[in-house]
């Protein structure tokens, strides 16, 4: 016997589709309504009151806006050669810090999955650091930084290498705040890798296995291409958080010695704080914020390319 699909019934069945995915969509912005309230307390009304004080010749010190001076600010900020040295200063700390957390992360979390006792003990460890607040990193740090009383100092010292000056010199203080980042944010990719490893089949690695590949094998032929994605993902978010330096060199270093450690966020702190000149700073705000808007549509431009190239 066969059955016949009336138009009636179809329509009914579209109405109720309709009406369920009406449901869907209410409850869905009735979640979201915190968030989006929040959102745009917190972050979309400050870029706002931002980009409108940038046209201004605004004091924070003073509860007005000032003179209208149109793009005078932005002129200036992109003639100063200060900003542009802190921003170079950014660009560095990023190029010192990003391989190495992205790629030890990746080798930490690898050889953690391959441990079976007590795995949970490795990843808690690897993880902690990340927990503890800039404020207590920085001033440990510090302690450890002193000279000849600092444990850096004793113990290379000890074994008779040379000490380098990490808190009075440029290289020494590069090599202090790198040491300090990729020790305190290392949990972060970790986690990142950690996660996307899980979602591996373990079926890939025992066939792989059956054919006789060595562990060295599996990791470059199934870990590594299985994770290129996690791998871009951590690249893509360590260069921003990167660039967005600002506490610990600030507490650790405080820009020296001589501002030549000063990032591009510091500056802006010291124009809009120190000098007062918030019409100035807002411009220089809104500058940075376009290089790192830039930096993430490029990143998504390419990541959908090579999405639709596979």
């Amino acid at each position: 016997m066969t059955t016949t699909t009336t138009a009636p019934a179809v329509a009914q069945v579209r109405t109720t589709s309709a009406e369920t995915t009406g449901r869907d969509n209410k409850a869905g912005w009735l979640f979201s309504t915190p968030f989006l309230v929040l959102y745009g307390l917190f972050l979309v009304g400050p870029v706002l009151v931002g980009l409108v004080i940038s046209f201004f010749n605004t004091a924070t010190v003073k509860n007005e806006l000032g003179a209208f001076v149109a793009f005078e600010n932005y002129t200036a900020v992109l003639g100063n050669l200060d900003f542009w040295k802190s921003m170079w200063h950014s660009t560095l700390f990023t190029l010192l810090t990003v391989p190495f957390l992205v790629v030890l992360p990746l080798v930490a979390a690898i050889l953690a999955s391959r441990i079976v006792r007590n795995r949970w003990f490795f990843r808690i460890a690897f993880f902690a650091p990340f927990v503890v607040p800039s404020a207590s990193v920085a001033l440990i740090f510090a302690f450890l930084y002193a000279p000849e009383i600092g444990l850096f100092a004793k113990v290379l010292g000890g074994i008779g290498l040379p000490v380098p000056d990490f808190l009075g010199s440029t290289n020494g203080a590069w090599l202090a705040v790198t040491i300090l980042t990729v020790w305190w944010t290392f949990g972060f990719n970790f986690v990142l890798y950690t996660a996307a490893l899980q979602d591996i089949p373990e079926d890939t690695y025992e066939a792989a296995a059956i054919d006789g590949a060595s562990a060295w094998q599996q990791m470059r032929s199934i870990t590594v291409p299985l994770l290129r994605p996690t791998i871009g993902l951590v690249l893509m978010l360590q260069i921003l958080a990167s660039l967005k330096v600002f506490d610990q060199i600030f507490i650790l270093l405080a820009g020296g010695p001589n501002l030549t450690t000063r990032p591009v966020i510091q500056y802006i702190y010291d124009t809009g704080f120190t000098t007062y000149r918030g019409g100035y700073a807002a411009a220089a705000t809104m500058v940075y914020f376009l290089i790192l808007v830039a930096i993430s549509a490029v990143w998504m431009i390419a990541t959908r390319r090579r999405g639709a190239d596979a």
